[in-house]
């Protein structure tokens, strides 16, 4: 218990200094993003306007550094993280609000899917060394190595084009409404099709290559081998000593994967123009739109952590010795 409360003050610490870094990213940055919400207007407005935009976006001239802080912070706990200057007068919050659910519907369950995939593959393969399953890790090294963006060029000038039943971009066809009936879900998870392949091609090779070294270590330990002298079948001490044992690194990295659903394949949802959170960042950096960027970076730094917290949990539950410790 004392582990978990010392993780769980870590984590509120890292969370204040994430907020705070975001509160001065627009304030650090040449000129500022009233500046440029100007431009992109071309200078037609007034100075009362100006000026009530800067009240607006939290950099009043005329207010401390310390008032706007303070004011910031109660944004974030209102959940109002300003508004957007690409989609302006929308708010950020409803922004992300729209795309959060197709990243997380599309990388949420491919990062879950290829974990559970590979880590089974990867228990099979190292405790079976030398089968046919193990002598597929050149294949599997070599996939790995592929980013996501890269397959998913493959597949659009492989698999999609006209009369394909894969589409090349977008989430949905256009000229749908999004609604939870037959013809939009359906179009939906047509539209997902490559984008959610080539990610678990991609993913599923590092899940079954680290399951599968780690299985290879743990094979060689004294209580595997005390295991077998027991009379305890195979799959038991495969599953129950050696997978388990095995497992709780990847706990790590399933989390930070986790973590990253909401803005790890930015480079994916760009090349099927997918309406996540990873394209909206990128239409935020193109269009200098700072709130959008603050907004985006605030969510991803909130899901690692709250991931990584789970990780610890999942820790605490997988392995005895941290309970000890605690």
């Amino acid at each position: 218990m004392k582990f978990l409360l010392q993780r769980i003050a870590f984590y509120l610490f890292t969370a204040w200094a994430a907020i705070t870094i975001n509160f001065f990213i627009p304030r650090l940055i040449p000129g500022d993003p009233v500046t440029s919400l100007i431009n992109k207007f071309q200078g037609q407005m007034s100075t009362e306007a100006i000026d009530s935009l800067y009240v607006l976006f939290g950099l009043d001239k005329d207010a401390s550094v310390w008032s706007q802080y303070v004011d910031y912070w109660g944004q974030v706990f209102r959940g109002d993280l300003g508004l957007s200057f690409t989609f302006f007068p929308t708010p950020v919050s409803d922004i992300l609000g729209q795309s959060l659910p197709w990243t997380i519907a599309l990388v949420g369950i491919t990062t879950f899917a290829s974990f559970v995939i590979g880590t089974g593959l990867g228990v099979l393969a190292g405790w079976r060394r030398g089968s046919w399953l193990d002598g597929l890790l050149p294949v599997t090294t070599f996939l790995s190595s592929i980013p996501y963006f890269w397959l998913g060029l493959i597949a659009i000038t492989l698999l999609a084009g006209q009369g394909s039943f894969f589409p090349s971009s977008g989430g949905y066809e256009p000229g749908l409404v999004p609604s939870w009936n037959s013809e939009f879900i359906g179009s939906a998870v047509q539209h997902s099709l490559l984008p959610a392949v080539t990610i678990l091609i991609s993913s599923v090779s590092g899940w079954i290559l680290s399951m599968r070294n780690m299985m290879v270590t743990v094979a060689s330990e004294d209580y595997i081998t005390v295991a077998h002298a027991k009379g305890l079948s195979e799959r038991r001490v495969m599953v129950s000593y050696a997978a388990r044992n095995a497992l709780l690194p990847n706990v790590s990295g399933f989390a930070l994967s986790l973590g990253f659903i909401v803005g790890g394949t930015l480079l994916v949802e760009i090349v099927f123009s997918y309406p996540g959170i990873g394209y909206n960042l990128f239409q935020a950096v193109g269009a200098k739109d700072y709130p959008l960027m603050q907004g985006v970076f605030l969510v991803i730094t909130i899901s690692v952590l709250v991931a990584n917290l789970i990780a610890d949990i999942a820790y605490l539950l997988l392995d005895p010795r941290t309970r000890k410790e605690g």
